[in-house]
């Protein structure tokens, strides 16, 4: 189990809007976003914009999955607001994508992994997420009781059904889920 930031305050700052440790996550690193964004053929509005979109996201992902950080949050936004650019330049498409590494970040490889790493168990979790979204009732109901810490029998018990029965159902659902991840286009995009 990965163990919370330090910096995890500025995720609850964004939940509990704290104007105090909001300012100052702006003034630690809206300007760095800059400078990576007008090495990269944008403006100040263009940087402000992405700054806000990546609080936004982060915003969003810690409402709705209980986000915990656990890497420094300066890697995790360049990283966000990195790729929105770079997607924003592409979405422009009257320039070459040819992306200019900002010198003044000091993190080193293992804290850019990490955060890479954050990314990468955010965005299998949404899939995860999304596909058990699209499963039958009686598989969603027997996966989230299995997948709760009750044991076999008393998920046998609650659903009526013989322990048998439920095991082999369970295996069942487990296959469908994957199958879904696997057949989504996203899956090929995300690291396993």
């Amino acid at each position: 189990m990965a163990i919370t930031h330090t910096d995890q305050k500025y995720i609850t700052a964004l939940l509990n809007n704290d104007s105090l440790l909001l300012h100052e996550l702006y003034n630690k690193y809206a300007g760095k976003i800059t400078q990576m964004v007008l090495k990269n053929n944008g403006n100040v509005t263009d940087a402000a914009d992405i700054f806000q979109e990546a609080l936004l996201a982060i915003y969003q992902k810690a409402k709705n999955n209980n986000f915990q950080l656990t890497c420094p949050i300066e890697a995790y936004l360049y990283l966000i607001c990195k790729n929105r650019w770079i997607n924003e330049l592409n979405k422009r498409g009257n320039r070459k994508v040819t992306f200019i590494e900002d010198g003044g970040y000091s993190f080193g490889e293992d804290v850019f992994n990490a955060a890479t790493t954050t990314q990468n168990h955010q965005d299998r979790q949404k899939l995860l997420l999304d596909m058990f979204a699209q499963l039958g009732v009686g598989c969603k109901e027997l996966l989230e009781l299995s997948w709760s810490g009750i044991a076999m029998d008393e998920v046998a018990n609650k659903l009526n059904n013989s322990y048998a029965y439920v095991r082999k159902k369970k295996s069942e659902c487990v296959a469908k889920l994957i199958a879904l991840v696997k057949s989504s286009p996203k899956f090929a995009t995300l690291q396993w």
